[in-house]
């Protein structure tokens, strides 16, 4: 069956399982095959650019197969980082074993973590939405999910919206300014939506205070269960993870700004205002992450029936391969800033 091709993401958790189990060079297999095998392939397989009829998106939408090989992520995650950190706990790594091992976890984090939430964080069913929560959690980023749906969405490739990469900005840069700008934005928005509706500070309706106590208390517990060193390790892997995020966030819209029209407000956010790529493996180890205009365009849309727009701006490489070219700056800079429309450009 071809929708079961996007299990290939669940290579990632295996690749981290093995570098586990094997040690020496091998705790450092998950970023080789993330960033260096499947970009070379990228490079290799031919673009697909085809999008569903209407008939076969009906059947993909109703299929729930494609809901279960999100669901299968959980367990996954979760199991692989807990065996990880008893593992740690019981075991003498060498401090090169523990540098990649910490970017192997947080890589699956990051992927099969994060993105898989962030893709659950917008289905309309509230059981749906909870499980995308639990997977922002292990990265101690679940305030991603406020400021995601209600801030992002709504101030994509604008300056108001630090989830939005500035032209010349360095990924490294934008780490920065994202990060902590958009646990500050959360913050605005939780207030607001809780003066809308005339509750306190210490509502229970206070989402953000319940992620800081679900945090805290995955962190005690890692570090009742596992002791100190591991809690660390776990530190390190969350951040590996919401950094990860923060890259793919970086190219999603590097450079890219909506008009603002005559009565001050900006122009709806279109295809144009997302970057878009069509390198098959990407597609499927992200769950569709890729065609992120037609994400943007309808956030509603299931990850299966996402569509490619011919006048979306279209990235030269795959989503893994544009990550590890935007940690060189120049190059990164000399390659796309020449893709982005003259009219988005600042003056």
């Amino acid at each position: 069956m071809k929708e079961l091709k996007y299990l290939a993401a669940l290579t990632l958790p295996l690749s981290a399982l093995i570098g586990i189990n094997l040690g020496g060079v091998w705790s450092y297999f998950t970023p080789v095959y993330g960033f260096v095998l499947i970009p070379i392939l990228e490079i290799i397989l031919p673009l697909d650019t085809r999008n569903f009829d209407k008939e076969t998106k009906d059947k993909r939408i109703l299929n729930t197969l494609f809901d279960w090989m999100l669901y299968a992520n959980l367990p996954i995650v979760y199991g692989l980082l807990f065996y990880f950190l008893w593992s740690f706990s019981q075991t003498t790594y060498a401090p090169y074993e523990i540098a990649g091992l910490i970017l192997s976890i947080g890589i699956v984090l990051g992927t099969n973590g994060i993105n898989v939430g962030h893709e659950l964080g917008h289905r309309l069913k509230s059981n749906d939405r909870f499980l995308g929560k639990l997977l922002l959690l292990p990265s101690l980023y679940m305030h991603f999910y406020i400021e995601h749906n209600f801030g992002h969405h709504l101030h994509a490739a604008t300056k108001e919206d630090p989830a939005t990469a500035r032209y010349n900005q360095s990924v490294y840069s934008f780490w920065i300014t994202s990060v902590s700008g958009q646990l500050v934005k959360s913050w605005k928005i939780q207030l607001k939506l809780l003066d809308s509706e005339k509750r306190s500070f210490f509502s229970i309706k206070n989402d953000m205070f319940w992620y800081i106590i679900l945090q805290l208390a995955y962190l005690i517990l890692v570090l009742i269960l596992f002791g100190l060193p591991t809690l660390l390790f776990a530190i390190g892997a969350a951040t590996v993870g919401f950094l990860l995020l923060e890259t793919v966030n970086y190219i999603e819209h590097y450079g890219l700004l909506r008009q603002k029209m005559p009565s001050g407000r900006y122009e709806r956010v279109k295809e144009i205002h997302s970057w878009n790529s069509n390198h098959v493996l990407g597609r499927i180890m992200l769950y569709e992450l890729t065609r992120h205009s037609d994400h943007h365009y309808i956030s509603s849309k299931k990850y299966q029936v996402l569509d490619c727009h011919e006048d979306s701006p279209q990235m030269p490489f795959g989503y893994p391969t544009s990550m590890v070219l935007s940690l060189l700056p120049p190059l990164w800079f000399k390659i796309m800033n020449k893709r982005i429309p003259n009219t988005m450009k600042p003056a």
